[in-house]
């Protein structure tokens, strides 16, 4: 299944980044932790080394992911020249707080109401840059929303007399080329709903968990998972979930159980758990790389 998803809106917030990329000092670039690199936008690091600016990576949700996964990621990432990475979950009180004092060593020379330390925060869909927002100002500037893309234009505001915050919509890139990244994009609901089926995103999870994490699956949907695959997972929960089609005679509703399935990800009630790790990277860029190679 290959997913692409390029509204409009979106290659308006590209050029209008680009430009603002000009008179800007650090970008904030806030990744999902799960997934971290197939949340991380091609065209933001394209526009920031054109540019040169510094880069904070927020590998925000850390409270969902897989902190042994997330501690490879950091050290994949710290490694990489002008880039400074750190796991948070916005939504946490204090945790949002710290991210000014990690963008200024970025920057040392703009720190004073004459230079003010300016800010871009940047990321795709759905990853919290809204709630980053919110938090780091202390007030609803930011509308957050369940589904993705509820910001459309940039938002400037005063942090202080000595640093300025510019929210930007969440971006996507034109044509997603690895079809385990477009799906990975999805099952973190970074993805309009128009562009995907619940059941096969649900399959490519469960894929995943059940290699990863069966006994999170065995634990949250009281069956045996060892030996099966995706669709057998799906299978699984619904018989537990008693997901029945109206009429259908007792057949099982796959689509709801992928329903529930993806709700229990999304949320953190299924644990903490990682898609992808850092050695899987370039074998993603194989098209034809399924879900159990994690």
């Amino acid at each position: 299944m290959s997913i692409q998803w390029f509204p409009g809106h979106m290659n308006s917030a590209r050029k209008e980044a680009a430009k603002t990329m000009e008179v800007i000092d650090v970008i904030v670039e806030v990744l999902d932790a799960r997934v971290p690199e197939a949340s991380c936008n091609p065209l933001i690091e394209e526009l920031r080394l054109h540019r040169r600016r510094p880069c904070l990576k927020i590998l925000n949700k850390a409270d969902l992911a897989d902190p042994a996964v997330t501690h490879a990621w950091l050290n994949f990432y710290n490694q990489q020249p002008g880039v400074k990475a750190v796991a948070l979950s916005c939504n946490k009180a204090g945790h949002a707080a710290k991210v000014p004092g990690l963008c200024q060593p970025l920057a040392p020379h703009r720190d004073s109401p004459v230079k003010p330390l300016r800010m871009l925060i940047m990321g795709i869909p759905n990853v919290g840059k809204s709630t980053l927002m919110n938090a780091l100002l202390k007030r609803r500037v930011a509308h957050v929303g369940a589904e993705p893309a509820v910001t459309k234009s940039q938002q400037r505001h005063a942090l202080n007399d000595h640093m300025t915050l510019i929210d930007s919509p969440g971006l996507l890139w034109p044509k997603i080329e690895q079809p385990a990244v477009g799906l990975m994009l999805a099952t973190i609901h970074a993805i309009g709903r128009n562009a995907v089926v619940d059941e096969e995103i649900a399959e490519f999870l469960a894929t995943i968990l059940v290699a990863r994490y069966p006994a999170l699956l065995t634990a949250r949907y009281d069956c045996v998972v060892d030996g099966l695959d995706g669709a057998g997972v799906l299978e699984a929960i619904a018989k537990k979930c008693g997901c029945l089609r109206k009429g259908g005679g007792g057949e099982l509703d796959r689509e709801k159980a992928a329903r529930i399935l993806l709700a229990d990800y999304r949320n953190g009630t299924l644990g903490r758990t990682s898609l992808e790790i850092p050695e899987t990277r370039e074998a993603m860029r194989d098209p034809s790389f399924r879900a159990g190679g994690f």
